[in-house]
């Protein structure tokens, strides 16, 4: 990756000089830490969709100037930063087209990824036109597939990570859980609907805990982040069903990212 051009005074350059020959041991000392290389991957939870103000360049990736990757960068000012998380990625989609930017020199890695191959829009959408039966009929199914098939297609995306980038501290940010029971919605799924979508978001984020924990990477559950901010909650961090924009529907706002996913993203990134 391209790192910024530093440009030093001369009298900067030979007190650097100086503090190398002075301090036993240094090697290389020229005034300044060099920066995290960072890459952000992911569908759209990572991507942003939500969150609005969207990178017109990003096209249906609809990368956000205010998801948590690009608020990180903003305030911590990286070397390098890489968005390629994109709205509706599965876990082929990063495997073919996200992991570019990934090197030996990435140090900082983060991703949210799995619950497009599990079909949650195909759930939510069965859940709010469809009676209770045939929503947690659905539900099963995606459990189903979490449980079978997923930890496979995650450990193929994890270990490409660790191949590409094996010195990056790499993050995976699970998802939170969509509804407060017993809450102030007054309308909308049934409490039944509600606990079933909830149980199989935990489920999802247990069995990708374990994966990453087997790679060796950090697992963050922003449910527990989430907890007392979710739909019903009388101060959401995310939005329920949007019929202006159907897509921002069952993601995270602005408030979301800046005081859900971003401190939780901060708490464990180097």
């Amino acid at each position: 990756m391209t790192r910024p051009h530093l440009t030093y005074r001369p009298s900067s350059w030979i007190l650097a000089a100086a503090l190398v020959l002075a301090v036993p041991g240094v090697a290389h000392a020229t005034g300044q830490e060099p920066g995290t290389d960072y890459v952000a991957l992911g569908d759209s939870y990572s991507s942003g969709v939500g969150a609005g103000h969207y990178d017109e360049t990003s096209g249906d990736c609809e990368r956000s100037a205010v998801a948590y990757p690009a608020l990180w960068a903003n305030a911590n000012a990286p070397a390098s930063f890489a968005f390629t998380a994109c709205s509706g990625a599965r876990t082929d989609d990063v495997l073919s087209k996200q992991l570019g930017p990934l090197d030996r020199e990435t140090d900082l890695v983060s991703i949210s990824v799995g619950g497009n191959d599990a079909g949650f829009g195909e759930v939510m959408a069965t859940c709010v036109a469809l009676p209770d039966a045939s929503c947690t009929s659905r539900v099963a199914a995606a459990r189903g597939y979490v449980g079978s098939t997923l930890p496979g297609r995650l450990d193929q995306v994890y270990r490409a990570i660790g191949e590409r980038a094996p010195d990056a501290e790499v993050v995976v940010l699970g998802y939170p859980r969509f509804y407060k029971l017993q809450g102030s919605c007054a309308v909308g799924l049934s409490e039944t609907k509600r606990r079933a979508i909830n149980e199989a978001a935990e489920h999802i984020n247990d069995v990708m805990a374990k994966r990453a924990a087997d790679h060796g990477f950090t697992f963050v559950d922003t449910a527990d982040v989430f907890d007392g901010h979710e739909i019903c909650s009388g101060s959401a961090w995310l939005h329920s069903l949007n019929w202006a924009r159907v897509g921002d529907s069952y993601h995270p706002n602005a408030q979301g990212h800046s005081a859900g996913y971003l401190p939780a993203f901060d708490a464990v990134a180097p």
